[in-house]
């Protein structure tokens, strides 16, 4: 018999508490900013050391803490607050590290030059697909798969960096293209989202697709 007490449903979950981050989607100056535009500095060091030494060990770590470096402004980004400017600088500092090393292995004659303008292409290409889109309000989330394609070009780098496989052209070379289709497939993949979208946003109304960027998923 109830004694009139209302004993509280412990079956219903909690409602879910909001993440308190340090800094707002529109802030500039964040340490993960602040990490990003030390990778886009540190590119022309990258490029003069590939140009003067090729394949040596200098080159490779210094080359790694570069790449590295990605995933620590990513978990600042998350832990902090992505913003807007991250959004943009983020994915711009992979293309610009990634690009520099490739032309300058190029330029050293351990890479051949038709994956790096292959390369070169899809990335320069999807970034003005992806701006293009963006202003018309069509809104391409960003895929894991492009945190892989960017693994894959770094992993790819570091191997034609590494002194002991200098000399081992197959292994480099299938580093490379492998790194260059993941490159491709990935571009397709974005362009097929984007193209989605914006049939899917015309079919449900001006209004969806047109929120702004958050800054959450940048990998491009």
């Amino acid at each position: 018999m109830s004694n009139g007490a209302v004993t509280p449903d412990t079956s219903v979950p909690d409602a879910p508490v909001s993440r308190v981050t340090t800094f707002g989607p529109s802030a500039l100056l964040t340490p993960a900013n602040g990490i990003t535009v030390l990778r886009l500095l540190a590119t022309p060091v990258v490029i003069a050391l590939i140009m003067l030494w090729g394949a040596s060990w200098f080159t490779f770590v210094f080359g790694g803490l570069l790449a590295m470096s990605d995933g620590v402004d990513g978990w600042l980004a998350r832990k902090q607050g992505t913003t807007r400017s991250g959004a943009f600088l983020d994915p711009l500092a992979d293309k610009v590290v990634v690009l520099g090393a490739l032309f300058a292995l190029v330029a050293k004659g351990i890479v051949w030059w038709v994956p790096a303008v292959i390369i070169a292409v899809r990335e320069v290409t999807m970034s003005v697909y992806r701006s293009v889109v963006g202003r018309r309000g069509v809104s391409i989330p960003a895929r894991t798969t492009a945190k892989v394609k960017t693994l894959a070009q770094d992993v790819a780098i570091g191997l034609c960096l590494a002194p002991p496989l200098a000399t081992h052209k197959v292994v480099l070379s299938t580093a490379i293209w492998v790194a260059t289709a993941l490159t491709v497939f990935t571009g397709g993949q974005y362009f097929l989202d984007g193209r989605r979208s914006a049939r899917q946003g015309v079919a449900d109304g001006p209004d969806i697709g047109a929120r702004p960027v958050d800054g959450s998923s940048s990998a491009a």
